[in-house]
């Protein structure tokens, strides 16, 4: 079994910053890619940002710029950096790990962009 979990979320204001963490558990050989995926309320889940093991990555075209993944692959960690904030962003941020043919998922975290 593979456990993932996030942490970071919360409030932050318009042009703000915020870290959100998933660390990865159980019996784990190797992540092929970690990544978050976000969904706001009313829209359909959409890609943010994914990370392999050899450090590609590959972006939402709405995060680009602004958010910067990156992980630590001895501790099947991945972070995701968020900077310059928008209301937009509200959504809960989802942490996914595939691990060969298999997909991972977090519970996710709330983030709420907010003055």
């Amino acid at each position: 079994q593979v456990q993932l979990v996030e942490s970071g979320g919360g409030l932050v204001q318009p042009g703000g910053s915020l870290r959100l963490s998933c660390a990865a558990s159980g019996t784990i050989f190797s992540i092929n890619v970690m990544g978050w995926y976000r969904q706001a309320p009313g829209k359909q889940r959409e890609l943010v940002e994914t990370i392999t093991t050899g450090g590609s990555t590959n972006y939402g075209d709405s995060v680009k710029g602004r958010f910067t993944i990156s992980r630590d692959n001895a501790k099947n960690t991945v972070y995701l950096q968020m900077n310059s904030r928008k209301p937009e962003d509200t959504a809960v941020y989802s942490c996914n790990a595939r691990i060969s043919a298999l997909g991972y998922w977090g519970k996710g975290t709330l983030v709420t962009v907010s003055s």
